[in-house]
């Protein structure tokens, strides 16, 4: 009989629940300063000419460059400027001919095509006209919407990554195992996974099952938005940060999802520190970080929700019993899932040689049914 409880929050509803809890930086609408471009431009290389001459030959009266100011030439009948991509348009000139259409003989310009009035120039406010409204507020940035305050001299102050410590949990961890113990795993993969995922990031010394040595960590973050912690969520007896946060008046965003492995995943917020409790299982620490850590970085960072999922189909059936869905240790095969005999939530050889972990549903899926997944990374 499952001992599972029915009233276990979904994994898209707890990581709903992180996004709307955290705070995202405040981005000013964006408008545009001048006509964009502020002059008409060529779209290539070639030469800036009077279309009305047809192919009749012209004199070249010198070049222009992207930045050069093009009052230097007007384009009279009979003549013409060679002209570089992003140049301004001389005065007289309404089309520009490729460099790939002309050539050149006798010191004249031989135009092979008749050029039409707009030929290859981009115009004057042909993208946005100066005071237009280009972004609203609050929009999330991403690297173009970086380029385009730059553009209209709104730049951002230079990106800076959250910073995130990583603090295993537990009595057990020491560097000499006996064999009742074991070394701290779930630290340096922490530290990699976050590092990976663009954080700034620091180990910190394991922490022992003490409620009065987690409570001194948590009032005191050092610097850190973000405390990644590994054990201690659980229903034992040396399980204390659930009780230790409640103590401290953190707000518990969620604790314990419907997902396999994971179910212990803890999310609350102290003060200005989001605290990640997460399984001390690797494979569920592993899993858990790698679905909410993006999610956390990317509202910090003020970024757009992050998708990680991608779909294939399964090579091999996957039989699942649980009442949980399953995330299953995969191998990537010619954009197939190939499923990995995995051994549970402690199994970190499996977690090693897995490319991805295929979504189950409760009951199993068979072969050849097409499920989404998590790229390990």
């Amino acid at each position: 009989m499952s001992c599972d409880h029915p009233d276990l929050l979904p994994l898209d509803e707890a990581l709903a629940r992180l996004w709307a809890a955290l705070p995202a930086p405040a981005f000013p609408e964006v408008r545009a300063d001048r006509d964009d471009p502020a002059a008409d431009l060529a779209a290539m290389d070639g030469v800036a000419l009077r279309s009305e001459e047809g192919r009749a030959p012209r004199r070249l009266l010198g070049t222009l460059y992207a930045g050069d100011d093009p009052a230097a030439f007007t384009v009279t009948p009979g003549t013409a400027v060679r002209i570089m991509t992003g140049a301004a348009l001389p005065a007289g000139a309404d089309a520009i001919l490729p460099v790939e259409q002309l050539r050149e003989a006798d010191g004249l310009i031989h135009p092979g095509e008749t050029a039409e009035p707009g030929d290859h120039v981009r115009r004057r406010a042909g993208q946005a006209r100066a005071g237009d409204l280009l972004l609203p507020a609050d929009q999330a940035i991403n690297v173009a919407r970086t380029a385009l305050r730059a553009w209209v001299g709104r730049p951002l102050p230079a990106p800076s990554r959250i910073r995130v410590a990583v603090a295993s949990t537990g009595d057990e961890l020491v560097a000499d195992p006996a064999p009742h113990q074991i070394r701290d795993s779930n630290g340096p993969m922490l530290v990699a996974l976050a590092h990976a995922l663009g954080a700034e990031v620091e180990r910190r010394p394991a922490l022992p099952d003490d409620p009065a040595a987690l409570a001194a960590a948590l009032r005191n973050p050092g610097g850190a938005r973000i405390l990644m912690t590994s054990g201690g969520v659980s229903m034992g007896a040396h399980d204390h940060l659930p009780a230790v946060l409640k103590d401290l008046g953190a707000e518990v965003l969620f604790h314990k999802i419907r997902l396999k492995p994971g179910k212990p995943m803890l999310a609350a917020q102290l003060g200005d520190l989001l605290v990640l409790g997460l399984p001390g299982n690797p494979v569920s620490a592993y899993l858990n970080a790698l679905l909410f850590l993006p999610v956390a970085l990317a509202k910090l960072e003020g970024r757009a929700l992050p998708d990680p999922w991608r779909h294939a189909r399964l090579a091999a059936s996957v039989k699942h019993k649980g009442d949980r869905p399953l995330l299953h240790p995969c191998r990537l095969a010619e954009g197939r899932l190939e499923p990995l005999p995995g051994k549970g939530s402690a199994d970190l050889v499996t977690l090693a040689k897995a490319d991805a972990f295929a979504w189950i549903d409760v009951g199993g899926l068979e072969a050849g049914v097409k499920t989404r997944y998590l790229t390990v990374v």
